[in-house]
């Protein structure tokens, strides 16, 4: 599937790569093959992964990869030395909190999180993955609301549960599964690169009409659920984007959910997305690298009003209150602060931003580029009139980096997507930045 939020796994270059491997890498990937459920995306994995620090991953075989992907769970960098040093002083006290108890990093821990928001009238619920926490989030909006639609973008993505692919728009996660939720409507994205309207905001944000009309034709819509950037090909909505769609939720009692699972934590300059945009979320879920790369971990965030749930559990899991989940959650964000991670994404992204508008004006193949913080999307098309997708091509630069120890991944078949962990240096920006420059330029010269 061409259109998949990550790059293709059975193609005849992903075939090309895997034969270049040395023995013991195909050895393992053998292995892996026969003892894992072959699934999208994930199978036959590109590499085996031997170590991480800082930026770098390293293979079996040590090669070294400035890694532009991570999931998005190294914000903070690989093997942070504060993470780990947090997660092994927690674990020698306390690595487990049975679920009839609290603990204390778990509250000091929500509020943190709690007092990075512009009203600090909020509780938090944590849970171990995103996906549980956007299923939270989707109960939560049920019980305060009394209403079980929800309206969200096709073409995202929330998390890999049988709740989340309902509300999530992505083909390579819905296809063949069977009937989904009931009452989850979809409309189409903003800023898509396949918007039927134009670029967006020169359209005057017909989705918004169209949003707003479905809202209104429903009548009782639960809750409204979208990515605040959506990650993966790094769409960026306009500033009134936002404030419209607040009051539109505002005038039809439903609540606004916004998953910043991949985006929050610094990776565009604020601690949370949203604060961007100058508007609060009725429900903020966060994840992956809330836990440094070492403890999966997520949470929720809701306003007080919807705390409602006293009587029934919505979460309760069994590791919702990790002590060591906490603990590295706490010290990421105490990195973020001490080390002014935040002013440094301004900075690099900035950069990053300048360096890509450069590589467009010497490379017909780069179409649209987004940059906000440091997340980037560069898309390759055949023709700037036509915007024709260049996929095959997109996928001839990334195995290039990859020979030249770049990582990064394609989403939608032809947009590179550029993630890297926070801790970047100038120096090893610029760097990357050269091997997609070398990768694009030849890719093109060989196409002529």
């Amino acid at each position: 599937m061409k259109d998949a939020e990550g790059d293709l796994n059975n193609t005849v270059s992903r075939m090309k790569w895997l034969e270049k491997l040395d023995a013991p890498t195909r050895d393992i990937l053998r292995r892996d093959n026969n003892c894992f459920i072959s699934q999208s995306m994930s199978t036959p994995c590109l590499d085996v992964i031997k170590s991480a620090s800082g930026i770098y991953i390293e293979d079996l075989s040590g090669r070294s990869y400035m890694d532009f992907h991570g999931n998005n769970v190294h914000q903070v960098g690989y093997g942070n030395s504060r993470v780990i040093e947090a997660v092994r002083e927690q674990i020698s006290r306390l690595h487990f909190s049975p679920r009839r108890y609290t603990n204390e990093k778990a509250v000091e821990l929500a509020e943190k999180l709690i007092g990075y928001m512009p009203e600090k009238d909020h509780k938090a619920l944590f849970s171990p993955s995103g996906a549980s926490s956007v299923s939270m989030a989707l109960k939560l909006a049920r019980r305060y609301t009394g209403r079980y639609k929800t309206i969200s973008l096709w073409n995202s993505f929330h998390g890999a549960n049988l709740d989340t692919i309902s509300v999530g728009g992505e083909s390579v996660f819905r296809a063949s599964i069977g009937p989904l939720m009931p009452g989850s409507g979809h409309v189409m994205p903003y800023n898509s690169y396949r918007c039927v309207f134009g670029d967006c905001g020169k359209c005057g944000l017909k989705c918004l009409d169209y949003l707003e009309y479905a809202m209104e034709c429903e009548g009782d819509v639960g809750a409204v659920l979208l990515e605040t950037i959506r990650s993966t090909d790094v769409h960026i909505p306009p500033n009134e984007y936002f404030a419209r769609l607040r009051g539109i939720c505002d005038r039809n009692e439903a609540l606004l959910v916004m998953d910043e699972i991949p985006t929050a934590l610094g990776r565009t300059g604020e601690m949370y997305a949203f604060l961007n945009y100058g508007f609060t979320p009725d429900i903020l879920v966060l994840g992956k690298g809330l836990g440094g790369g070492v403890i999966p971990f997520s949470a929720i965030l809701a306003k007080l009003e919807l705390d409602v749930c006293e009587d029934i559990s919505i979460g309760h899991y069994t590791h919702e209150k990790s002590p060591l989940g906490a603990a590295a959650a706490l010290a990421v964000i105490e990195f973020i602060e001490d080390e002014n991670i935040l002013e440094h994404v301004r900075e690099m992204g900035a950069l990053l931003k300048h360096s890509l508008e450069d590589l467009k004006k010497k490379h017909g193949l780069i179409g649209d580029i987004r940059v906000i913080g440091l997340m980037a999307a560069v898309e390759l098309v055949r023709s700037a009139e036509t915007k024709e997708r260049a996929d095959s091509e997109a996928e001839s630069v990334m195995y290039r980096c990859l020979e030249k120890g770049l990582s990064f991944k394609i989403s939608q078949g032809n947009i590179i997507t550029l993630s890297p962990p926070l801790i970047i240096t100038k120096d090893e920006l610029m760097k990357a930045l050269g091997i997609l420059d070398d990768a694009i330029r030849d890719t093109a010269h060989e196409a002529v």
